[in-house]
């Protein structure tokens, strides 16, 4: 448990910015959306990898919540989406700062990488997952592993790029501006997916679903939604990284 007492679901201490709202307000948003902090907690908490509990990962999400709260002002149809990658980015920079993948793990995920590419050459071709893991050398479970954490680090990339591409329109345009960039820049990177890949980020972005929850949406299996995911991101990365 992170020793934190300023963080409560009555939220009493004051951090850092000036709040805009009258006294008891602030607790009366936070709890209006405290059930979009534990959808955003349930779909990270494959991430966390152990490193935190759910109920700290909630703890963060609420200081996040509330830092948005302060910057937005009055919530109202548009704060939703705002108010997301603000929670999202909270959780996010504790697990980075609490180095949540293990070098080892790190190594592993990059060692598979380089030896699925050289596969890839050698065939001419995409290989198949079976392929993957004789090659590898990786059981089901070790496949299935690593399949989430590259796709956890690939999540983490686009992350990153939608942060940075809010903070450029908080930096150069107005408040009303700025609460509307990650729904768009979202939405023009959605436009250049296929629609499965399309659906799958959709899900997660707007919907809060995790990707295993959505394997079961698309009756999938998890090593499907995996790589989906993964592809759908790298072209949406491509997409934010070339326009900014």
């Amino acid at each position: 448990m992170i020793a934190n007492p300023a963080i409560d679901y009555g939220y009493e201490a004051e951090p850092a910015g000036h709040s805009v709202f009258a006294p008891g307000a602030e607790q009366h948003w936070l709890m209006q959306y405290l059930p979009l902090v534990k959808r955003i907690v349930r779909q990270l908490s494959l991430q966390a990898n152990q490193v935190l509990d759910r109920e700290d990962m909630e703890q963060i999400g609420l200081m996040g919540l509330l830092e948005g709260l302060r910057r937005y002002g009055v919530p109202d149809e548009q704060f939703g989406p705002f108010a997301a990658l603000r929670i999202r980015g909270a959780i996010l920079d504790e697990l980075r700062r609490q180095d949540w993948r293990p070098r080892q793990v790190r190594q592993q995920v990059h060692k598979v990488r380089d030896a699925i590419r050289g596969l890839a050459r050698q065939l001419g071709r995409q290989p198949t997952d079976e392929e993957i893991r004789s090659h590898a050398g990786l059981t089901d479970a070790q496949y299935q592993d690593f399949l989430w954490a590259d796709s956890s680090e690939a999540i983490e990339s686009l992350d990153e790029l939608l942060q940075a591409g809010q903070e450029s329109f908080a930096d150069g345009g107005d408040g009303l501006e700025e609460r509307f960039v990650k729904e768009r820049l979202l939405t023009q990177a959605l436009s250049r997916l296929d629609e499965r890949e399309r659906l799958v980020l959709t899900l997660y972005y707007q919907h809060e679903l995790s990707l295993k929850e959505i394997a079961l949406v698309l009756e999938v299996s998890d090593a499907r939604v995996c790589q989906l995911s993964k592809q759908a991101i790298a072209k949406a990365c491509r997409f934010l990284t070339d326009r900014q």
